[in-house]
């Protein structure tokens, strides 16, 4: 992959740039070998307002980059300036990716990565704050930017607002916990688990309860039988022998 920046005068329009902001190699593997072709992304501008972005393809470099320049000036596209900078600020969205921009005091410059700050250049713009959020994809990118300058709809007049005004998207407060939105189901399934795990607790409490309880019953009731038993032998023993049948009796 290769990244580079041109300017390049056209013979039929010699007041276009263009400018190449993105070539990449493409590698097709096949039965005999690898089959190489070219991909480039050409902005191409006339520097006061009007700007196009083209895409081409081709076996060579330059034959990709003709193309993409070719499919740029067919898609030229008038953009309203405020002076040096635009009307007012934007954010735009494609696929993946997410351009912010913003326009600058006089004299603050391009404030842009590279595919953006070649279609401002392009463009005429000079200056201008970008940001891109989200992918950093230079096709994206450029698209994003493209859309972006196509909703500016001109300078607002005295006494009216501008039609569109963008703010950067809040940050996440990393250090929050994540918050689950609110699902009825969900909350009726988490109810029904917890019924069933205190009523098994419950369960679980009662089955012990009576095991102790049966458990301690026979203890008592087989001590008392044992008690019982030893009572009545002592008795036994104290109790004195009685007279055999017939025996003289004792002398008073």
């Amino acid at each position: 992959m290769v990244t580079s920046e041109r300017e390049r005068s056209n013979e039929e329009q010699p007041d276009l740039q263009e400018k190449v902001v993105h070539i990449r190699r493409v590698a097709k593997v096949v039965k005999g070998g690898r089959n190489l072709t070219f991909n480039a992304v050409v902005v191409v501008g006339d520097g006061e307002g009007s700007v196009g972005v083209g895409f081409g393809k081709g076996k060579a470099v330059p034959d990709a980059i003709r193309k993409g320049a070719a499919t740029a000036r067919k898609d030229m596209t008038a953009i309203a300036l405020n002076g040096s900078t635009i009307p007012y600020a934007v954010t735009t969205k494609f696929r993946a990716s997410t351009v912010l921009l913003r326009p600058a005091q006089p004299g603050a410059g391009i404030k842009a990565g590279g595919a953006v700050r070649a279609v401002m250049e392009a463009l005429g713009a000079k200056d201008v704050v970008a940001k891109a959020l989200g992918s950093r994809n230079p096709i994206n990118v450029v698209q994003a930017a493209l859309q972006g300058l196509r909703q500016l709809q001109g300078a607002p007049t005295d006494g009216e607002e501008a039609p569109q005004r963008a703010s950067l998207p809040p940050a996440p407060d990393r250090r929050a916990p994540l918050r689950r939105e609110a699902s009825p189901r969900r909350d009726r399934d988490r109810g029904e688990r917890g019924d069933r795990d205190r009523g098994g607790y419950r369960g679980d409490r009662d089955r012990g309860d009576r095991d102790r309880g049966d458990r301690g019953g026979g203890d008592r009731g087989g001590g008392d039988r044992d008690r019982g038993d030893r009572g009545e032998r002592r008795a036994a023993e104290s109790a004195p022998a009685p007279a055999a049948a017939g025996a003289p009796a004792a002398a008073q």
